[in-house]
């Protein structure tokens, strides 16, 4: 008969702690951990505004279902020192995470970047408004910045407004970018253009200061459709500056009309207004939008030409002139497609 072995209670006791304790160890790193990139499966997106206090926050946590525990996020929150670490943002934070985890994930992950689409030939309040609904900032106060001589001044700019200075295109944004940020940021797109040798040397050679190249390159935003006929419309502005003519631009009426664009009228023209290029010889004293690279580059740059006059083809396009008569010409055209078009059109109403 086999001798049964008889094991204590202490024994069983310290068996029963060396098979735990490996899952006990496990269970912690499991908790402390994040899991990585490639073991998360779906995520929740979440905003968390700027200036929230850590309850703020916990609550937008519960809000979004990410935490169960809004006491237990704040606990460890505060006992690991990370409640003044939480960064304000947009988030993808996984799902199914303790609140340790979520809390740890917050402190490392860096914020969700938003592209943000600017039209070129918008104006400032434009821009504002497309940053403001994209990535939280105030449109009110990035379109007051805009007009602060102080705040213009700390950028290195010496004029009374930033209009002109803050280059469309589209961007990676933060969301919660303040709106100084953003501001410095677009001015810093602006100027970066102009750094380069040749540019330098092309303003020397125009003699154009940066002001003066936005100032046209403005006009030609306005005026162009087609980026091919960018360059050409620069050089028809430049012929008519470099003959005292008036550069005669419908674009700076339309920035001294009220309202949306619409069908200049003869008394338009009239309008007392340096920026009345129909009235007043040279550039008008700034930009009247805020333009697009192309159009930046077109008036550093443009087409050595001897053109003194452009008109609308109707189908986005310009016809070029050198001579009035020319020009008279090509504006008989265009009117016959005017009048065709609101033919067409009074035709249609009636069908429909």
């Amino acid at each position: 008969m086999r001798n049964r072995v008889n094991i204590s209670g202490k024994w069983k006791a310290l068996l029963l702690i060396v098979f735990l304790l490996p899952l006990f160890i496990c269970n912690i790193v499991e908790y402390f951990t994040v899991p990585p990139e490639n073991n998360r499966q779906e995520t929740v997106t979440v905003k968390i505004e700027k200036g929230l206090a850590l309850s703020q926050v916990a609550d937008t946590l519960l809000f979004y279902h990410i935490i169960d525990n809004k006491n237990s996020f704040i606990y460890w929150a505060k006992i690991l020192g990370y409640e003044t670490r939480l960064k304000a943002g947009l988030f993808q934070v996984p799902k199914n995470l303790n609140e340790l985890q979520v809390l740890r994930y917050l402190i490392k992950a860096p914020p969700k970047e938003i592209f943000v689409t600017l039209i070129e030939g918008w104006d400032n309040r434009q821009i504002a408004n497309a940053l403001a609904q994209k990535i939280g900032l105030n449109a009110q106060k990035f379109d007051s910045l805009c007009s602060d001589e102080a705040f213009i001044r700390r950028l290195g700019i010496d004029e009374p407004n930033l209009l002109g200075y803050l280059l469309p295109d589209t961007y990676a944004f933060l969301w919660g970018t303040s709106e100084e940020q953003a501001i410095r940021f677009l001015v810093g797109q602006t100027m970066a253009l102009f750094k380069p040798d040749s540019v330098q040397a092309a303003l020397k050679q125009l003699k154009m200061s940066v002001h003066d190249i936005l100032t046209l390159a403005s006009i030609v935003e306005g005026e162009a459709i087609l980026d091919n006929e960018r360059a050409t419309i620069a050089s028809v502005y430049y012929n008519r500056l470099n003959r005292g003519m008036r550069l005669q631009a419908d674009p700076t009426i339309q920035f001294i009309v009220e309202g949306p664009p619409r069908r200049l009228l003869l008394k338009d023209l009239e309008i007392d207004s340096p920026y009345n290029t129909y009235k007043y010889k040279g550039l008008p004293p700034g930009p009247i939008n805020n333009p697009g690279r192309l159009s930046i580059l077109a008036a550093l740059f443009p087409a050595n030409t001897n053109y003194l006059y452009f008109v609308a083809r109707g189908d986005g396009s310009h016809v070029f002139s050198r001579t009035a008569k020319e020009h008279a010409r090509a504006k008989q055209q265009f009117d016959k497609v005017r009048r065709r078009v609101r033919l067409e059109k009074k035709k249609a109403r009636k069908v429909n």
